[in-house]
């Protein structure tokens, strides 16, 4: 596994538009259908990354949860299936119900939507305000697969009870760390 760390996002910076397929749903999806009432987060993922693997109970729990509360969820995924066909939309298809994936599990064949992100990693985790504005971009918390520290979403769901309770974003906002974008 190389470990790959996420890029800087600029907090306030507005979240780029994208309409793609849903594996989920066999339709289209655009960003400001999906997007939340108080916040929208978005995960580039994918199906065979083992830091994805590692933390996908945990996405499923804190959508279930913060969703309640006004915050959707969509998830990404953006490899090249030439070289990682497991991450195909058909696999994607599975992989969500598998999992039972509350969100969204859109496909970027292009790569353009992970490239207009900057995204660099599976997990590459972001939060946006109701205004599509970002407000933390980093990880789900310190566990790692092999660490031994328990997955909590610690720093994501930090990220968002600051969004609800109309703070300012975080200040201390740690890179994801994961496998890197498989790209064309």
């Amino acid at each position: 596994m190389a470990l790959t760390e996420s890029h800087v996002f600029p907090i306030g910076a507005k979240a780029p538009d994208f309409k793609l397929p849903d594996t989920k749903t066999d339709s289209e999806k655009t960003l400001s259908e999906m997007k939340g009432e108080k916040g929208t987060a978005i995960f580039f993922i994918c199906n065979h990354c083992p830091f994805v693997i590692h933390v996908n109970e945990e996405l499923v729990r804190m959508a279930n949860e913060y969703a309640e509360k006004g915050i959707a969820f969509i998830a990404i995924s953006s490899n090249n299936v030439q070289t990682h066909p497991q991450d195909g939309p058909e696999f994607m298809k599975e992989h969500a119900a598998k999992q039972g994936y509350p969100f969204p599990y859109l496909y970027d064949e292009t790569q353009e939507v992970a490239k207009a992100y900057d995204a660099t990693c599976t997990p590459d985790l972001y939060l946006f305000d109701a205004d599509l504005e970002a407000v933390y971009h980093g990880q789900l918390d310190a566990s790692r697969p092999g660490n031994d520290i328990p997955v909590t979403g610690e720093d994501f769901r930090k990220a968002m009870d600051q969004l609800l309770a109309g703070n300012e974003p975080m200040e201390d906002q740690k890179p994801s760390i994961g496998c890197g974008i498989k790209w064309k």
